[in-house]
């Protein structure tokens, strides 16, 4: 029998080899440096991750100028002379529209390693030749030719259509941008997780609640307890440094608050799950309320599933 980590068809070993590739690892590694300086921190991290809007914001950026492009695609497969004027502009929109989906893509790229890297720097290459190609598709109908215009368009949607194939594997195959708690199931009923007299005053301390690594800390006001896996990319929270009422994961440095788990600096985007908590005879105890089916695993057959 073959190893199950052998590619199963012809996409997944186009993909395979290059996740492997170790040219696209040198680039990415030369690039990365550059990159981290542009996207920077603070207000512009924030902005360009999505901290102000629950979520990563390049995936929604990213519809505006595919639906520029894909309407001027329609517009040029009709033939009409009196669309010409419409898919010009809606090509040359696209083009500008592209400036904050590479630069939210960036940001998100940013924190990324080894395979995911790779695919990274592929998925900007086809992207970067794409809007080159709707760039040309915009002079050449600016001077007239349409026909040539069209015609660059319909190679440039290939390369997009490429890229964003590769998107969807870093999204939807590898993870990069979703919440890397959203199937950590933790108890819904109130559960012993420690001792009080076992976690350290003002210290940010790991323990285990079923398959789930919680974070307790206990102050002078209390005790709170999040999850320990941070949502922007799994970092440690029990390995990071308490900043007056937050916690700052370890790798890199995403700031939640203790009580709300909200984000106050990014990258993170998503905020960290939070638990009830109570002491009971020195015990700690914690429950969360779940409402999500996936997460809570509740999803069973539907009626289309049934015999009939």
């Amino acid at each position: 029998m073959g190893s199950s980590n052998q590619p199963v068809g012809v996409l997944d070993g186009l993909v395979d080899r290059v996740e492997q590739s170790d040219a696209l690892g040198a680039l990415g590694d030369a690039a990365h440096p550059a990159v981290s300086r542009a996207v920077g921190g603070g207000w512009r991290l924030d902005l360009l991750t999505g901290r102000w809007l629950g979520h990563p914001a390049h995936p929604m950026v990213v519809i505006v100028p595919l639906g520029c492009w894909t309407a001027a695609t329609v517009l040029d497969v009709s033939g009409l002379r009196s669309g010409r004027d419409a898919a010009r502009r809606l090509v040359g929109l696209g083009v500008v529209a592209a400036l904050p989906a590479v630069a939210t893509g960036l940001a998100d790229w940013r924190d990324t390693a080894d395979a995911e890297r790779r695919v990274g720097v592929a998925h900007a290459i086809g992207n970067q030749i794409a809007v080159a190609g709707f760039a040309g598709s915009w002079l050449a109908r600016r001077r007239g030719a349409h026909g040539a215009g069209a015609l660059i368009s319909l190679v440039a949607t290939t390369f997009a259509t490429a890229a964003g194939f590769l998107g969807g594997h870093l999204a939807y195959r590898r993870g990069v941008g979703v919440n890397t708690t959203a199937f950590e199931a933790g108890p819904s009923e109130w559960t012993s997780v420690a001792s009080v007299a076992d976690i350290p005053l003002g210290e940010p301390t790991a323990v285990r609640a079923g398959d789930v690594v919680l974070m307790v800390r206990r102050g002078d006001d209390g005790v709170v307890v999040l999850e320990d896996r941070c949502t922007h990319r799994g970092g440690p929270l029990h390995e990071g440094q308490i900043d007056g009422d937050c916690v700052v994961c370890p790798w890199h440095a995403s700031a939640f608050d203790l009580v709300t788990g909200a984000v106050r600096r990014g990258p993170a985007s998503v905020p960290q799950p939070t638990y009830d908590v109570r002491v009971v005879a020195g015990q700690i105890e914690v429950r969360r309320h779940e409402a999500g089916a996936l997460r809570a695993n509740t999803i069973g057959p539907t009626s289309l599933d049934q015999p009939a």
